[in-house]
This record gives C-alpha cells, sequence and structure tokens, in this order.
C-alpha cells in the first residue's frame, strides 16, 4: 500500500473543476498522499482528513523514528514511541477502514514500524483487528510475553480460533465422514451385513436375461422371452457390505507440522484442524510440530489454544527427525495418513528424510505433503526436495483451508488427491 509522488492528472486547469472532476482530485489526493497535495490542488476536510492522517503515520515520508527511537533511514510513521498513541491509531484505522484493509495496515506497521514489541502490552492487543497473521506475531512473541498481557493474547487467539472453527469444522466432519463410511465398506460381507442397493448398482453389468423359446433364434430381452413375462438375472460378481459401527478408530492421521518463522500462519490452522480431526472418534489423530527439536502436542488437541501456546516459532528445520518420530508411532501403515506441513527446507539428512518418506510408502501410509496451509498465495519452497518427493509419488503442494478437508478425504479414501493447478503453486 506504498503511496506515490507521481503527478496528478488535470492539475493545469486554473478554473474550479467541476463535481466530477473534483471527485476524482479528491480520489488521486487520498492515493498520492499529504506529500503530494499541492500537485492536485485539493484540500481535504472531515473524515476524508482523518482517513489521510492514519494513512500518512503508516505510509507517509520523510525520515523519522521506530517506536523505541530508532532510525528506519527512510520512510516512517509519526505514531512515536507512545503505547497510547498507536493504540488511538489502531482505533481511527478500525474507525475509517473495513476490517479486510485493517489487517493489512496492522501487518504492515508491524513489519515496517517494528511495532511488534508493543503487542506485548494488554491495552495495544485489545485494541488490534484479530486475525490469523496477528496469532502468528503473538505466538512468535510468546516466550518475551509478561504475564500480565498473556491473559489477553490467549483471549485474542482464542477468538481468531473460534471463529476458524466455525467456518471450518461443519465441513471437514461431513467431508471426512463420508470418507470414513466409505472407506469402511466391506467386499466380502456376511449376508446379513450386504448393502443390497448399492450391491445391485455395482453389478448391473452383469445382467443375464432369459434365455429364448427353443427354435425362437435367440435369447429374450429383459421383459422375459416372447413376451412371457420372465425375469432376468442379475450375477453380483462383488458384494458390497455396509461397514460394521465400531468404537474404534477406523484410520490413524499424524499432523507434521513445521513450526519455522515462516509457517506461522500454516501452524495456526493446523492446530484448528488438529483438534476439529481429534473430535471425530473414527480418527486416531496425532499432532507433532517441529524446528530442530520434536514436540509431541497430541494430548493438548482438545484445546487448540493450549496447542499454539506450545508452539515456538522459528528456529531451524530437521525433517528427518521429525519423521523419524512420526514412523516410530505408526502401528498400522495401512491405516494410517501422514500430513506433512513443512516449505521443505530441511537442516537434517536429506537423503534420510526421503528414504523414510519411500519405506512409509512402502509400508501402506499414505503420505501427503503440504507446502503450506494457508490463504497467504503460492509460498516460497524449496524445489528441489519437492520435486523428489514428487518422484517417490508424494507430491508436494499448497493448500487452502477449503481445500483441506477434500485432500483428507481423498487420502482416506486413497484416491487421486485433488491438487490445485501447477501455475498456482510457483
Amino acid at each position: 500500500m506504498e503511496r506515490t509522488t507521481a503527478q496528478a492528472p488535470g492539475t493545469a486547469r486554473a478554473t474550479a473543476p467541476h463535481a466530477p472532476d473534483a471527485e476524482r482530485l479528491r480520489r488521486w489526493r487520498m492515493v498520492l498522499g499529504a506529500d503530494s497535495a499541492d500537485s492536485t490542488g485539493c484540500t481535504l476536510t472531515g473524515q476524508d482528513a482523518a482517513m489521510d492522517g492514519a494513512l500518512n503515520a503508516l505510509y507517509g515520508g520523510g525520515a523519522g523514528k521506530k517506536p523505541g527511537g530508532r532510525g528506519t533511514g527512510g520512510r516512517s510513521a509519526g505514531l512515536g514511541a507512545s503505547a497510547p498513541s498507536v493504540a488511538r491509531w489502531l482505533g481511527d484505522i478500525r474507525t475509517y477502514f473495513p476490517s479486510s484493509v485493517v489487517q493489512v495496515m496492522q501487518r504492515d506497521a508491524i513489519d515496517r514500524l517494528g511495532l511488534a514489541a508493543l503487542l506485548l502490552e494488554p491495552e495495544m492487543l485489545e485494541a488490534v483487528e484479530a486475525d490469523v497473521h496477528l496469532v502468528g506475531t503473538l505466538l512468535s512473541l510468546n516466550k518475551a510475553m509478561p504475564e500480565t498481557t498473556k491473559e489477553t493474547a490467549r483471549a485474542v487467539v482464542r477468538k481468531v480460533v473460534e471463529d476458524l472453527e466455525k467456518r471450518l469444522e461443519s465441513r471437514t466432519r461431513a467431508a471426512l465422514s463420508g470418507a470414513l463410511d466409505r472407506s469402511a465398506r466391506i467386499s466380502r460381507p456376511r449376508h446379513r451385513d450386504i448393502d443390497w442397493n448399492r450391491t445391485i448398482r455395482a453389478n448391473l453389468k452383469n445382467y443375464l436375461p432369459v434365455p429364448g423359446p427353443a427354435g425362437a433364434g435367440g435369447a429374450g430381452g429383459p421383459g422375459g422371452a416372447g413376451g412371457t413375462g420372465g425375469r432376468g438375472t442379475i450375477v453380483p460378481e462383488r458384494l458390497i457390505g455396509y461397514g460394521r459401527a465400531s468404537r474404534s478408530a477406523k484410520k490413524d492421521v499424524v499432523l507434521c507440522v513445521d513450526q519455522s518463522g515462516s509457517m506461522a500462519a500454516s501452524v495456526v490452522y493446523a492446530s484448528v484442524f488438529g483438534a476439529v480431526l481429534a473430535s471425530m472418534r473414527t480418527l486416531s489423530t496425532r499432532l507433532v510440530v517441529f524446528d530442530t527439536a520434536v514436540v509431541d502436542l497430541t494430548d493438548q488437541l482438545d484445546d487448540p489454544v493450549d496447542v499454539l501456546f506450545g508452539t515456538q516459532l522459528g528456529g531451524g528445520t530437521d525433517i528427518n527427525r521429525a519423521l523419524a518420530y512420526c514412523q516410530s508411532r505408526i502401528t498400522r501403515p495401512a491405516d494410517t495418513v501422514v500430513v506433512l506441513i513443512s516449505d521443505l527446507y530441511e537442516g537434517g539428512i536429506r537423503d534420510e528424510m526421503l528414504k523414510r518418506v519411500a519405506a512409509m510408502k512402502a509400508s501402506g501410509v499414505q503420505f501427503v505433503t503440504l507446502l503450506a496451509l494457508s490463504d497467504e498465495g503460492a509460498p516460497a519452497y524449496d524445489h528441489e526436495h519437492a520435486a523428489a518427493l514428487g518422484a517417490l509419488g508424494a507430491p508436494a503442494f499448497a493448500c487452502t483451508p477449503d481445500l483441506f478437508p477434500d485432500v483428507m478425504a481423498a487420502a482416506i479414501e486413497k484416491r487421486p488427491l485433488p491438487i490445485p493447478d501447477k501455475e498456482t503453486q510457483q
């Protein structure tokens, strides 16, 4: 949202502009910012002036200082080092701009002006617009957060998590419940377990008509020979049975999540999905997060907020070590889905990592590699490692939260994965 210093069109007119021109100049003035006010000849008043002030505080030019007194050496805001002034600015932008724009401006303020430290103050957290990206920032500050701020931070994180659960839970449960039911059907059922409707549909190709009468010169049709009303026969080569109700888990799911700093949004979504999957009794779900160390957060899956505060964003990456741990916990390979969520920038032993993936797939494990689990667009990732996994039959691709239920349903049913178009992965 960089403001430009280009010359606005129509500024050479000596006479006052007509209404359409005045509106056009007003919009150019808002785009160009205070530094270019003279080029438009337009003066802002009222709410326009207040909006322009909020924008100029973040995107305005000139030398200045970051909060805390450090020089930026370039563009800077006029927010100063005062937390109350920043809180007022946050309140202003929430008044003048829609939520989606507020979230972008907040992220820009954190990135451009070093405001992350001010998020450690409760009054600041109460003023911000909570979203996935803010949660990622708070998690990265978790260890530095004073006790007086932690409860406020947890409340912010919980609000975001609850909103995500409302949006994602029903579709996830519907997609996976259907996949689990279909995968549970048996092909050699006892007589009482036969699903006759599906069995008949599956064997219609095996319909045998009643033979025609002797000397009639052929077989009769489905209505019988020569219109006698006889009935043909369906040969049930394949019997389809109902899956028997069971309190035991039908499938095991292991979510193996990279918690390096670039994966912040993916960690948030993976924690929410982990909690949803763990609530389904037909799934046994394990959540493992890793950097150079491996942490099993499965016992906290009943509360995704606890999961998130159990992560530590940042640090290196040892995918091989994490996969070794996950592999050691697999007891039913043919009924297990392993989901690796990582940008694949491996700091461990590359060849060992690939050997582990190959071994898991050979044992019957459904292995899924997601380069990101977020709405942030095409991610940065290690193309060489992604290609190597693809050669093993484990294609790596970025996945949005809305697509994730379909990916998991396909993995559970051992169908081809719904991989997005290649263009979106570049």
